[in-house]
């Protein structure tokens, strides 16, 4: 694709209730969200309707512990993955992209559930390939204490290589099921693994056969210095967020710039920083719009929110009022956004609360309230900038944001010729811009 008819990618990322930490006290909002598969259902429709790329569902393997999290709305939600695979029969053409963790789970079972994924859906699937930044994970997974960042990430590597092995295990034409002559499949286009690292012994075949994209795709949302080496080394969408063009614009140039020495081409990986969207036909609506979801957030939920995207240290015991206090750099939490709130902390001179009530939306993200064409500048300044190939996109709250973002912004990106009017493709793939992967056995 050239960069005169480059368009860019969106992915609307799902959070039951919405991204606002107090959503689900609006009265436009199901309370229920999380569980509701009629809602999520409706959520997809929306997105795929508007030709978004991707729907996105991140996970937990912890429910939140905190004492204020009584008064959130993040404790039951659905299992990503199954929630896909039912959307993968009520949808067509968008994709589906799950977050699971290497650090509490094993590479057979990841790999052969994203591979029957993208069978269920006609090739469809992404993995989100995190190392868990909640460290209260661990304790449901027989540790005592969470994972350092060091050997997550280096657990993270291996197991990235052997899923991506277990995914080659059968070449496209393995599978004869010749009933004439008996011969089900060609054991020469049969490939076992043996892998043995210093994290795994997995032998091999995955009992799948090759999946319809030769493998699902491959995304990664670190953007600390040994995230961003993984990512270069293994992923072929990264999300990370990002608080101003410049900066989205080095981290661009950087991750771009590590994929020579892992032999890979700049257009083998897409960069979507995350956006926060409250959009409205006037600004003072949209203003308006942002402004009553704020009005619900109660500072010490605010706080909550905070310490958790922090890296999990407790910040209860400091005064609303007061300075963030600082911190040691996290071992078991997201090491880049510790770095990117508290330097909003110290740029903006904010207190606490104010702190926690300025991410209760976007979690640090990029956010922008407005109206569709000024939105729309803001994207496609990144998109010509070298900052972004496209936006994983938040809205506060669910439906109704989603619906937004897709009746009033999409047809402005449209009518600026910046993203589809209709999918050219049938996979994520196909969707994204990135070639169908050889099987390094073949």
């Amino acid at each position: 694709m050239t960069a005169s008819n480059r368009t860019l990618s969106l992915g609307a990322f799902l959070m039951a209730t919405g991204h606002h930490v107090a959503a689900w006290r609006h009265p436009d909002v199901p309370a229920d969200a999380g569980l509701s598969f009629r809602h999520y259902k409706h959520l997809a429709q929306v997105a795929e309707a508007a030709k978004f790329d991707a729907v996105f569902v991140a996970d937990s393997v912890a429910a939140p512990s905190a004492p204020i999290a009584s008064r959130m709305a993040r404790s039951d939600h659905f299992e990503p993955l199954t929630l896909l695979s039912a959307l993968a029969a009520v949808t067509e053409r968008i994709g589906l992209i799950a977050t699971v963790t290497t650090s509490y789970n094993e590479p057979y079972h990841v790999a052969r559930k994203f591979a029957s994924l993208d069978h269920l859906s006609g090739g469809r699937a992404g993995w989100n390939l995190v190392t868990s930044d909640n460290a209260a994970e661990a304790l449901n997974f027989n540790r005592s204490e969470h994972l350092g960042h060091a050997e997550r990430y280096a657990r993270a590597r291996e197991f990235h290589e052997v899923v991506t092995g277990l995914w080659d295990s059968w070449e496209d034409d393995a599978f004869l099921r010749d009933k004439a002559s008996g011969q089900y499949y060609d054991p020469a286009k049969l490939h076992v693994l043996n892998h043995e690292g210093e994290h795994f012994q997995v032998r091999g075949p995955l009992n799948v056969a090759r999946s319809p994209q030769g493998r699902p795709v491959v995304v990664q949302a670190g953007s600390s210095e040994t995230g961003r080496e993984l990512a270069a080394q293994t992923a072929e969408v990264v999300f990370t967020a990002q608080t101003s063009l410049a900066a989205a614009r080095d981290f661009y140039a950087d991750i771009k710039g590590r994929l020579p020495r892992y032999g890979r081409q700049a257009d083998e990986l897409k960069i979507m920083p995350g956006v926060f969207v409250v959009v409205a036909d006037s600004e003072a609506e949209a203003q308006e719009k942002h402004e009553a979801f704020q009005e619900l957030v109660e500072p010490e939920v605010g706080v909550a929110l905070l310490s958790r995207m922090l890296g999990n240290f407790d910040l209860s015991a400091y005064p609303l009022d007061g300075p963030l206090p600082e911190l040691p750099l996290t071992d078991s939490g997201q090491r880049s956004r510790q770095l990117l709130l508290t330097e909003l902390a110290g740029k903006e001179n904010l207190t606490l609360a104010q702190l926690g009530k300025r991410i209760a939306g976007g979690r640090g993200h990029y956010s922008l309230v407005g109206t569709p064409q000024r939105i729309a500048d803001e994207l496609q300044a990144w998109f010509e900038q070298g900052a972004a190939d496209g936006f994983n996109v938040l809205v506060p709250h669910l439906p109704g944001g989603l619906e937004d973002v897709a009746n009033q912004l999409v047809p402005e990106l449209q009518r600026r010729g910046l993203f589809r009017r209709d999918y050219a493709g049938s996979t994520l793939r196909e969707h994204l811009g990135l070639a169908r992967p050889h099987n390094r056995f073949a």
